[in-house]
């Protein structure tokens, strides 16, 4: 074997490698590393814009809820929650105790959680399964399969877009979960790994970074971090020494905010994303 063709190998195992970076890479889904420049554009990436959370209320929110998925529809919260053998789908209205919830097998894991039409899709962690319901009453419907881990989730009117902890992002057909596409996520020249809940807003994906106070907003079609998001300070000391991440994001659409959480949070905070002076 020539030494040109050893090293042309090499390269190549390199670049497996890197496109599934990350805890889960093992049960990624397999796509090749994007230059770190715009595939539509050929110019470098961007360094992306700078902002901060802005509070404009906040709600009270069960402490118990390992928050997964969070999203509002007609003036309900509906939201995943996670763990093994707790997790479950809740609705309540915003500072209310839950109207009506469900759980889960105590196999099951929780994840991301979106709505298209008049259905619930909630994504599981580890079990491939993709679970759905009625909208109107959480009646169970037709599961779905999915390859490799499941955390976030979010709908953007044409597809559905699922995150497994990775740098990567894939989209689904929302009527039979066919996988379409699967996007590198670039944050100036590096990947953007560790994304988990998703959520669709004003044109662009935005994701909680796991273990950390960052959401990131992002071009679905490039896979560039436009924007970083800093909501840190959200919590008091003795609240954050109680609780876990940052996790949960849902746009209100008809005020212009969002409202955002975390795994075992007190609170539930409606904020604006602003520029970080």
């Amino acid at each position: 074997m020539s030494v040109p063709t050893r090293l042309a190998q090499i390269l190549a195992v390199l670049l497996a490698v890197a496109a599934c970076e990350g805890g889960s890479a093992a049960s990624a889904p397999s796509a090749a590393v994007q230059p770190q420049v715009e595939p539509a554009t050929g110019r470098p990436r961007p360094q992306p814009e700078r902002l901060r959370v802005e509070v404009l209320a906040e709600y009270p929110h069960d402490p118990s809820l390992y928050t997964q998925g969070l999203l509002i529809h007609e003036g309900w919260i509906f939201e995943s929650h996670g763990g093994y053998g707790r997790s479950g789908l809740v609705r309540y209205r915003l500072g209310a105790a839950p109207e009506r919830r469900i759980g889960l097998s105590e196999d099951l894991f929780a994840e991301g959680l979106d709505r298209v039409g008049d259905e619930l899709i909630q994504l599981t962690w580890r079990s491939g399964r993709v679970l759905r319901y009625r909208l109107e009453d959480f009646a169970p419907l037709p599961e779905w399969k999915l390859l490799g881990e499941g955390w976030g989730l979010a709908f953007d009117g044409d597809v559905l877009w699922v995150s497994n902890g990775t740098h990567l992002l894939t989209a689904h057909d929302p009527r039979t979960f066919e996988r379409l596409r699967t996007v590198s996520v670039w944050r100036g020249g590096s990947p953007q790994s560790h994304l988990n809940e998703l959520e669709w807003a004003d044109g662009a994906l935005f994701a909680n970074v796991f273990e950390t106070d960052q959401i990131v907003r992002i071009d679905r079609d490039s896979g560039t971090v436009t924007a970083v998001i800093d909501a840190s300070g959200l919590l008091s000391e003795a609240e954050a020494a109680a609780a876990e991440v940052l996790n949960g994001i849902a746009h209100r659409a008809d005020r212009g905010t969002f409202l955002i959480t975390g795994k075992n949070w007190p609170r539930l905070f409606e904020v604006r994303f602003v520029a970080d002076r």
